[in-house]
């Protein structure tokens, strides 16, 4: 098995092939939003999604073109969702991943679009799968993205989110909120890759919920912590905007150092719930060190 590092790049360079394949030409009608909406999804980010797709897909010896296209539904989520997010109504950042925000490079009304077209998108790409998955699992994949990226997931930890700004949360309310907004989908990644290669059964599905739980949160603390210690450049968006909106975080209601020891405690966590899976599970360990670890 190559080394983590060789496997990482290997999974990101296809995957942004594979997301500019499943994208519109830039050259089609109408151009603008197809040039936007590759404006928004390529050339930048750490492709974490699909990585935990590819990952998790291994445990289970999953057909890779179901993975490409599951891998690809999930990072066209979340790019629209960063999209929407940046947006004046929402979140108002001009900077993501080192460049303009796709309402700053062109128009709200744009990003707005692109958002709309992106989510489709996702689904159409991973409707296509084909013939290398019995169709009653794919309609249970398209179950679990949908759900992950609507009011029970994703869309409903940023409505909690917006509404929380200037108010104090307990933990529990701040753990909701960001097992919605960022471990729904995190989530929706794993159990789409594990069901690309078979139906799960109660203890397979339980325990990627246990890891996908733990490195959710640890996303989010880590995020919390860079947040408050690195600089733009390195994070490629607005450092310290989080405090600056009063938005209750990890590090405003834990502190700095508490936050970093739960994210190693998550990650300890994650570990231990991919035990049954042995050594099929390297790459999951592998990539739940990195959330942790990660500077940016």
């Amino acid at each position: 098995m190559s080394g983590f590092d060789d496997w990482m790049k290997t999974v990101q360079a296809a995957s942004e092939a594979d997301l500019s394949s499943y994208l519109p030409s830039a050259n089609v009608v109408p151009t603008k939003l197809h040039e936007a909406m590759r404006y928004a999804l390529l050339g930048g980010g750490k492709r974490v999604r699909p990585l935990l797709v590819y990952a998790a897909g291994a445990l289970f010896g999953a057909d890779s073109g179901v993975l490409s296209r599951a891998a690809a539904a999930v990072e066209m989520i979340h790019a629209y969702s960063l999209v929407h997010d940046d947006m004046p109504c929402m979140d108002d950042d001009e900077l993501r991943r080192g460049k303009p925000t796709v309402h700053v490079a062109y128009d709200e009304a744009t990003a707005l679009l692109v958002g709309d077209a992106l989510q489709s998108q996702a689904f159409l790409v991973l409707s296509e799968a084909g013939d290398a998955i019995p169709a009653a699992r794919l309609v249970s994949m398209l179950r679990l993205l949908a759900h992950a990226s609507g009011s029970a997931g994703m869309c409903g930890g940023q409505a909690i989110d917006l509404d929380s700004v200037g108010q104090s949360l307990t933990l529990e309310q701040l753990e909701q909120m960001h097992q919605l907004k960022t471990g729904a989908l995190l989530r929706a990644s794993v159990l789409l890759g594990a069901t690309a290669g078979k139906e799960l059964t109660e203890a397979e599905t339980a325990a990627l919920h246990t890891y996908s739980r733990a490195i959710g949160l640890a996303f989010q603390v880590v995020d919390d912590v860079l947040d408050a210690t690195a600089d733009s450049a390195t994070l490629g968006k607005t450092a310290g905007k989080d405090a600056a909106d009063n938005k209750p975080t990890y590090v405003s209601i834990l502190g700095l150092e508490p936050s970093r020891a739960l994210a190693q405690q998550l990650r300890l966590d994650a570990h231990k719930a991919l035990e049954p899976f042995g050594e099929k599970a390297l790459r999951l360990r592998e990539l739940a060190d990195l959330i942790v670890q990660r500077k940016a």
